[in-house]
């Protein structure tokens, strides 16, 4: 493990290094699969949800840079923007920030934000996701996530 691997990262920094948000957008990324069929019971044939997971993975091979994720989460936001229904707005913005993360750390703290907003009136099953979210974050970032801001 490197040293950067062994340092916590400073809350007030929304950017991070790199090798960072790489580490983050592996977990986010996680977090919004799990998520992403809220949006698709609602808008099945609307693709831009799993463009930009799919845009984060190539990221993560190096496959695409920073600014054509950045593209692709963005069309994500416009996705919920185009939803009605509560969980499909939230699982397309838990997408969004998932992928947003290549870009800045700091949007990792939005996905369990939103994810909370996918379970209205079903505390339990937010509380079973929010639960199972937090026991994967990378440990170095949970207060990162969690309490950073």
């Amino acid at each position: 493990m490197s040293a950067a691997m062994d340092t916590l990262p400073d809350d007030a920094d929304l950017t991070l290094s790199e090798d960072d948000r790489r580490e983050l957008v592996q977990w986010t990324v996680a977090c919004a699969e799990r998520m992403l069929p809220f949006f698709l019971a609602e808008r099945p044939h609307d693709s831009r949800p799993q463009e930009a997971l799919d845009a984060a993975h190539a990221f993560l091979r190096g496959e695409l840079s920073i600014d054509e994720v950045r593209e692709r989460a963005f069309a994500c936001h416009a996705a919920a923007r185009e939803s009605t229904d509560p969980n499909a707005i939230a699982a397309a913005r838990v997408c969004g920030q998932a992928a947003a993360v290549a870009h800045m750390a700091g949007h990792a703290r939005q996905v369990p934000r939103y994810t909370a907003k996918a379970f209205p009136g079903d505390r339990s099953r937010r509380d079973e996701e929010l639960a199972w979210q937090r026991m994967r974050v990378p440990e170095r970032f949970d207060h990162y996530v969690y309490d950073g801001d």
